[in-house]
């Protein structure tokens, strides 16, 4: 997946360049924008090259909600790297979330062999989803108060699979996922092999119009932990695939985008049953 490096230079007092870069990640994630690292003078910003719209983005920019504060950008194709080297590298401590315990080959819970526990290794490579952000952690967890036992499941946007793979452990006969990145829909296969799931999923290579080419039937369980705008642009694909009473889990997404989400999700049919907040990031389960 290639991307694009965009360095924000604010110019801004000093006590208001804290809020303003907090207002700036916050548009700039409006404009597709999936993550930011702080700067001496600003923040630095990584967004998807097929998504990036320099007018758009200008146009946000000029409708700055600061007064005495200016903000310019430049934008350079991003270095096209593992951004998960350090995982690959040094691995990550296990990460727990009800009876699920989340690690990589590296380092093992001290649950491990316990027999309520449910062990998921990871091995992430340029893919997102190790259970250390906020957002798959809601996900996992609101897995855990589904009654999963024979469904089907499908998976948009798997990353590393991690959603996947914990479904299956918990009793879903199938789950289908698909990701625009190859290395991802790679890698998502190959920690199913490694968690012995490997012969219920199956792993596809592309966006939401598979599921209208080449994605048969319908599901008990459509999941998404993406950004915003694809959720918003895809909505529809996903409805198309779920049958009533299935149940959509979304999340990668803010608290102050609910509102938007739940309109678009209501003029498609789609009840909220349940919302979950960690931090500054939310989560929704909504029926059809």
């Amino acid at each position: 997946m290639k991307y694009y490096e965009v360095n924000f230079n604010i110019e801004a007092p000093k006590e208001v360049l804290g809020d303003a870069r907090d207002i700036l990640s916050a548009l700039a994630g409006e404009a597709g924008f999936e993550t930011f690292e702080e700067t001496e003078n600003g923040l630095k910003g990584y967004v998807q090259q097929a998504l990036f719209d320099h007018d758009t983005l200008s146009a946000v920019l000029e409708g700055f909600p600061f007064e005495n504060v200016t903000i310019g950008f430049t934008v350079k194709e991003a270095e096209d790297k593992d951004w998960n080297a350090q995982w690959e590298q040094e691995g990550f401590e296990p990460i727990t979330v009800g009876n699920i315990v989340i690690h990589d080959g590296r380092h093992l819970p001290q649950t491990a062999g316990q027999p309520d526990t449910i062990g998921i290794e990871i091995d992430a490579h340029l893919a997102f989803g190790t259970g250390t952000h906020e957002t798959t952690r809601m996900m996992v967890a609101a897995l855990l108060d589904l009654n999963l036992s024979n469904k089907r499941v499908l998976d948009c946007g798997t990353g590393t699979g991690i959603l996947a793979i914990a479904v299956l452990k918990l009793g879903a006969k199938e789950a289908v996922g698909y990701d625009i990145d190859e290395w991802s829909a790679d890698n998502a296969r190959h920690n199913a092999v490694i968690n012995q799931v490997d012969s219920r999923f199956t792993s596809l290579l592309g966006d939401a119009s598979l599921l209208i080419n080449k994605v048969e039937g319908t599901f008990d369980v459509v999941m998404a932990n993406i950004n915003r705008n694809i959720l918003l642009a895809d909505m529809p694909a996903f409805v198309q695939k779920m049958h009533k009473d299935s149940t959509l889990l979304l999340s990668g997404f803010y608290q102050q985008d609910i509102a938007m989400l739940t309109e678009k999700a209501y003029t498609l049919g789609l009840n909220v049953q349940k919302e979950w907040h960690d931090g500054e990031w939310a989560a929704l389960q909504l029926t059809k």
